[in-house]
């Protein structure tokens, strides 16, 4: 591709607007508009986010957010002030209840409210009854690049993953670190060969933090996610469990999530630690043929997820 060295754009006024720079840095959100010049857009949604805020109620765990393992996906509380919690009860596929018929308000009350934990249920029942539902798509979407010099991808425009985790922020501060870091020594941003040089290894450098936090994310959000398939919910269960022995078993993954530690090898080791920890559970004190048969689907759900 041609070097970008300029852009055109419209304003509301009707006045078109020329900008030229040695480098332009795309980053117009998960709608953009310019990615499809710049990478392979792959597109999927997972599932969509139904959003409320609750207000005048108290976490069961003040100043923390919470991750509900409901049916059939994850709900989200976290404090957004002093007095509000937003709630994001996740509905897996692309369509989601209609909220103009009352479908939506009827299925957050029959299905999501008896799984809310009991501090938050009035709170949540008096938004639904207020009307203000949102709903957002949950997209992902993985880092296919078509190098062009002069222009540079970044954000949800470049990347996406199921938003579960909370990883989309983690994730570009990362690739800003990496792209200052990389800029840094360059004397002369109008010398495009040196410029191109420094920036072909931006997609390089960034795919440690950016690769972990993204599998972690699907992982953990396919894990989470209610199955009637037994092998998945002992996965569910023992992955719980995990995180609740302390230590390193909790450590370690809270650094993956947060990019603290975004070493693929340690997200690998904690994966299949969580496996073999739910095959031992399962074995324990006495295995049977069930249970060892078990503990393979359960070996064998952790290698697909």
């Amino acid at each position: 591709m041609g070097l970008l060295k300029a852009f055109n754009t419209k304003q509301k006024v009707g006045k078109n607007l020329k900008a030229c720079a040695p480098l332009t840095i795309v980053c117009d959100g998960c709608f953009s508009n310019l990615r499809r010049s710049l990478c392979n857009p792959k597109v999927e949604v997972q599932s969509c986010f139904v959003g409320l805020v609750l207000e005048n109620c108290q976490l069961p765990f003040p100043n923390h957010g919470h991750v509900i393992l409901a049916n059939p996906s994850p709900i989200l509380f976290y404090p957004i002030s002093s007095t509000e919690v937003r709630c994001l009860v996740d509905v897996p596929g692309q369509k989601v209840p209609s909220i103009a018929n009352g479908e939506m308000a009827k299925y957050l009350k029959t299905v999501v409210a008896p799984q809310v934990p009991p501090e938050l249920h009035d709170a949540f029942i008096s938004a639904i009854d207020q009307g203000s539902i949102r709903t957002m798509l949950n997209r992902s979407m993985p880092a296919d690049p078509y190098p062009t010099p002069g222009a540079l991808l970044m954000g949800d425009a470049f990347n996406m993953r199921h938003p579960l985790t909370g990883g989309g922020m983690t994730v570009a501060l990362s690739d800003i670190v990496v792209l200052r870091d990389l800029l840094r020594p360059l004397q002369d941003m109008n010398d495009a060969s040196a410029l191109c040089k420094y920036l072909e290894s931006f997609y390089t450098l960034r795919k440690p933090v950016a690769s972990t936090i993204n599998t972690l994310a699907g992982a953990l959000y396919k894990v989470f996610c209610a199955s009637p398939d037994q092998a998945r919910k002992e996965m569910r269960d023992a992955c719980f469990d995990y995180l609740a022995l302390g230590g390193v078993c909790s450590t370690g993954p809270v650094g993956l999530l947060s990019g603290l530690n975004p070493r693929p090898l340690s997200f690998v080791l904690h994966f299949f630690a969580v496996a073999i920890y739910g095959v031992g559970r399962l074995l324990l004190p006495l295995p049977s043929p069930n249970r060892l048969w078990l503990g393979a689907r359960l070996i064998s759900v952790c290698s697909l997820v």
